[in-house]
């Protein structure tokens, strides 16, 4: 049975909003469907969730389901990396679309530094990610896929995430399969894990799924597993 990645790396959402405008943006539509904040482009702050961190079990967060990294204020960042310095026994991750928009560097070796591929037009993000933040580890997110992405340069890349637009957007863009595959054998070639989103399993099948996570958060996977019994 598919694997549901927010069962198994929780939301944070430490900044909600975001000034990039993406015509998929279901972050968007969730903060306008509940109110959360009264204008998407202008991003908030919310440092009173920052003692979600100072849990004592193992979790894997996920710090930008409704933001973007790169235009984080420098104070917020500040804030909280200094608070993932106090609370060094979880995994961190960020996104970004823009890593050409922050330069960043860090020394904790528990943050994940991502960004979002979408077309073979944005597969140059991946060294502008390697160019512009330093320190930590690196990732890439495929989803969703409005084209075939080809040939990537995965270098230093610790591990992809792959999925496919979801809602009932006109026109949402759907993932084919022989994209999917393309990613995974180039990943797996490099030693790469791979996670297909639990979105893919109408177009894969099943049987086809691959979801892997790499070794740190397996670790916390296992710690939390141990906790339960």
């Amino acid at each position: 049975m598919a694997v549901y990645i927010k069962d198994c790396i929780k939301n944070m959402n430490l900044v909600i909003g975001c000034t990039i405008g993406c015509s998929y943006c279901y972050a968007r539509n969730n903060v306008r469907r509940f109110h959360m904040i009264d204008d998407f482009e202008k991003p908030e702050f919310f440092p009173n969730k920052l003692r979600l961190m100072e849990k004592k079990r193992q979790q894997n967060f996920l710090l930008i389901g409704m933001s973007d990294f790169s235009h984080w204020k420098t104070e917020w960042r500040e804030q909280i990396f200094a608070k993932m310095t106090e609370n060094p026994q979880h995994q961190y991750l960020f996104l970004t679309k823009r890593p050409e928009d922050i330069v960043f560097s860090t020394t904790l070796e528990n943050a994940w530094f991502g960004v979002t591929v979408t077309s073979s037009k944005e597969k140059n993000r991946i060294r502008t990610l390697r160019e512009h933040i330093h320190g930590g580890h690196y990732h890439v997110t495929f989803e969703p896929m409005f084209d075939e992405v080809g040939m990537v340069d995965l270098t230093g890349i610790e591990w992809i995430v792959i999925g496919t637009e979801t809602g009932h957007r006109k026109g949402k863009g759907v993932s084919k399969p022989e994209w999917v595959w393309n990613l995974t054998h180039q990943a797996h070639a490099l030693g790469i894990p791979v996670f297909m989103k639990e979105d893919l399993l109408p177009i894969m099948g099943e049987t086809q799924m691959i979801q892997e996570f790499p070794p740190a958060f397996c670790r916390v996977l296992e710690e939390q597993k141990t906790c339960r019994k």
